[in-house]
């Protein structure tokens, strides 16, 4: 009975060891997303660099380079893609459990000339709830 008692609770702490934070789970996912699908094209003159977690502030970040037309800082002034993003924050199904936990999102925008930040912005849980 004694060998029974044991064998459960090392078998709970063997399966409660293995399991990761929301944390942990996201720095991985960020992590290997960017190993296995960065850089990628994702739209017109639109190249996807990397995807970032930081922990301290338990924050996404989406970094993009522009390149061509897009690679213009008043271009970007005049047709400001913050209500865009900040939708698609919103109708993520994917971010559900990180929106849940009210991490957040930031979406960094650099020149693909001169490597000069073009827009930078940061949605935090106020924003998308």
């Amino acid at each position: 009975m004694k060998r029974k008692i044991y064998t459960i609770l090392m078998m709970t702490a063997l399966l409660a060891a293995c399991q990761e934070t929301l944390e942990e789970r996201a720095d991985r996912e960020s992590r290997e997303y960017t190993e296995k699908h960065c850089p990628t094209p994702i739209a017109y003159q639109v190249t996807m660099d990397s995807m970032t977690f930081d922990k301290v502030s338990h924050t996404f970040g989406y970094h993009y380079s522009l390149s061509g037309t897009l690679d213009d800082s008043t271009y970007l002034q005049q047709n400001n893609p913050r209500e865009m993003l900040l939708q698609q924050v919103k109708n993520s199904t994917n971010l559900k459990m990180y929106k849940d936990a009210g991490y957040s999102f930031r979406y960094v925008y650099h020149s693909e000339k001169n490597k000069a930040t073009l827009f930078d912005v940061t949605f935090k849980q106020n924003d998308y709830q």
